[in-house]
């Protein structure tokens, strides 16, 4: 941390009588006094690693060319059935990476990486829209040039929670009232990064049949540790009363009624709900994987699990329509709907998607089901046959001074 940031970092404690939790419009008020201080000083807060510049450009770009022999093919499918019109999500296959080497040719294509996100508005769908347009852009921004593959992935994280931060800024001096969830996720070789606020959700279905949460849902009525971060804060947490005293629905932050603690936008539900998201990086084993990026109106009406296994042995196209399919099925069109399905494949491999899992015995198939019912959101480091998948970043904080 900078001096410049530590000395702010005192101040927010300050701001907040000690406990270290800052509201997040002080906490971005006062780094921005910071900044406008710091003058021609300031810059991307994500630095390069200086390395030496001599003969470093050939082995570079003989590990790039490597890397893009190996890289998985992507297969995907996206469905959605809408009742308000709200969802939204982002398809890129195709996005350019900054050049990693000053020494790259302007004629070597640039390689590149995708983008799939889901969109969840409330309030009207300008929220939705915005952060769509915007956040990859925001995100990009944050990340120098130059730096080698390795140094983009470690950056990542960051640049994400910077990209979050400053969609949700922008749009809030638009004055529209409208919020939206966003699970974001990009995709670079065989590394995945997920940054998310809200409810929409990324599961990975990986070979071998385990699935992991790659978000964490930031529902007041399921996330204790969010609703002790708003009441800590100075926020309310309660539900809907009505005439007589009695309280229904779910938990909500006051003011504003929100049932969700982090969002984009939401300009008149106070400082309490944050865009600050929750980031994970992940590097799948060579065998690949499914991910199941879908909005609430899936998994209000479908455990992770259960939308992974309903669309096991399905290509992805198909796979998409198949779980939207089975949500309503199960809960009708209560809410938008919307599910990204994308399989990550090994090069020179024939497409398949996650096989169905064989038939076990009675006694397997209790134990099975059993733990499937557990919620899971730790990486499982046991795949039948699969490799294991790498956990190499997370962070759940919404206090930017710990980020």
């Amino acid at each position: 941390m900078s001096s410049s940031s530590a000395a702010a970092h005192q101040h927010h404690r300050r701001l907040g009588g000690g406990s270290g939790l800052v509201p997040l419009a002080a906490l971005i008020k006062e780094e921005a006094r910071t900044e406008r201080r710091a003058g021609s000083a300031g810059g991307s807060r994500i630095c390069a690693r200086d390395e030496d510049a001599g003969g470093s450009g050939v082995v570079v770009e003989a590990a790039e060319e490597e890397a893009r022999r190996q890289r998985p093919l992507l297969r995907y499918g996206c469905a959605a059935q809408s009742k308000k019109g709200e969802d939204f999500f982002l398809l890129r296959t195709d996005c350019p990476r900054p050049s990693t080497s000053a020494s790259s040719s302007a004629a070597s294509p640039h390689p590149t990486f995708a983008v799939f996100a889901v969109l969840d508005g409330h309030n009207g769908n300008a929220a939705a829209i915005y952060t769509r347009d915007n956040l990859l852009n925001h995100v990009l921004s944050a990340i120098p040039r130059g730096l080698s593959r390795e140094e983009w992935l470690h950056a990542l994280p960051r640049a994400l929670v910077a990209g979050f931060v400053k969609t949700d800024k922008e749009f809030q001096t638009k004055g529209q009232t409208s919020g939206t969830t966003a699970t974001f996720v990009i995709i670079d070789g065989w590394t995945i990064t997920v940054a998310s606020v809200g409810d929409s959700r990324c599961i990975l279905d990986a070979q071998g049949g385990t699935v992991s949460l790659l978000t964490v849902d930031h529902r007041l009525e399921e996330n204790i540790e969010e609703r002790e971060r708003v009441t800590a804060s100075g926020g309310e947490v309660g539900r809907l009363s009505v005439v007589g005293g009695a309280e229904i629905g779910p938990l909500r932050c006051w003011p504003g009624g929100l049932c969700l603690s982090r969002s984009i936008g939401d300009i008149d539900v106070g400082e309490f709900i944050v865009p600050v998201p929750y980031v994970k990086q992940v590097k799948l084993s060579n065998a690949g994987g499914r991910l199941i990026i879908a909005s609430d109106g899936i998994w209000d009406a479908l455990s992770s699990e259960a939308a992974a296994k309903s669309c096991r042995g399905l290509p992805a196209e198909l796979a998409a329509k198949q779980v939207v399919k089975e949500a309503l099925r199960t809960r009708g069109l209560k809410d938008d709907t919307t599910c990204i399905v994308v399989d990550i494949i090994p090069p020179g491999q024939t497409i398949r998607s996650p096989s169905p899992p064989k038939k076990m015995n009675k006694l397997k198939s209790l134990i099975f089901r059993k733990k499937a019912k557990e919620p899971s959101r730790k990486l499982s480091k046991q795949h039948s046959g699969a490799g294991v998948v790498e956990e190499i970043f997370e962070e759940g904080s919404a206090m930017l001074s710990e980020r």
